[in-house]
């Protein structure tokens, strides 16, 4: 895997989750924040992968189910799974692939998240990720998604995922982020664009302790 990406003539950070989601899953090789430095490694695969841990809806009796897996010489990360509706909420439950740790200072970041996805099932629309940062506890922040008391920090942002055999570049501006969002959903309750306090700054990616990559709010293999 190359981890020098470059984007519109500037270098990356690149957050890789070299993953390959077998059945019908997504294949993420690349997930980078552009910068106009020199490249900073935040999760990784290899000799020393970055440990990720799956995490399945548990609320009021949830059955969606997913697992996350590394490949036999450790060069990607495995996740699959489907995500049902919670019988006592009659509504979509979730799975996501969790990375906790002192990542890599983003701060220079400049605009965007860039992922480098491949997906067998291009028509499931539940696709997120998230990362924490400026939280004293980054997984009740990616739970409450600032609904609940001292929740914020955790900002998830929407993607979808082109179809093809091909990897393809996906772009989330920053703007599409936001740490307001219904725990029960994962859709944003307020967006960025409706108020500035809810977007990530320099100062959070500065810091951040926590990466996911999330199947959320739709029912479907993913």
């Amino acid at each position: 895997v190359d981890w020098d990406v470059e984007l519109d003539g500037s270098r990356s950070i690149c957050l890789l989750f070299s993953c390959v989601l077998l059945l019908g899953s997504v294949r993420m090789r690349c997930l980078t924040f552009a910068v106009a430095a020199a490249d900073v490694q935040l999760v990784s695969f290899g000799a020393n992968p970055t440990k990720f841990t799956e995490l399945n809806d548990p609320v009021m009796g949830g059955k969606s189910t997913g697992t996350w897996n590394l490949s036999s010489d450790k060069s990607f990360g495995v996740m699959d799974g489907e995500v049902v509706d919670v019988p006592s909420l009659k509504a979509p439950g979730f799975i996501k692939a969790v990375s906790d740790g002192d990542f890599a200072d983003a701060s220079s970041a400049a605009g965007e998240l860039v992922l480098e996805v491949r997906s067998s099932t291009p028509e499931y629309k539940g696709f997120r990720v998230s990362f924490a940062s400026g939280t004293a506890s980054p997984s009740y922040a990616c739970g409450g998604g600032g609904s609940l008391p001292l929740s914020r920090g955790c900002f998830k942002a929407k993607f979808e995922v082109p179809s093809g055999s091909d990897f393809t570049t996906v772009r989330i501006p920053f703007t599409s982020f936001s740490d307001k969002w219904s725990p029960a959903t994962g859709e944003q309750t307020t967006t960025c664009a409706e108020d500035k306090d809810v977007c990530p700054t320099a100062e959070k990616l500065k810091g951040i302790k926590r990466v996911e990559l999330w199947a959320e709010g739709a029912d479907g293999k993913v």
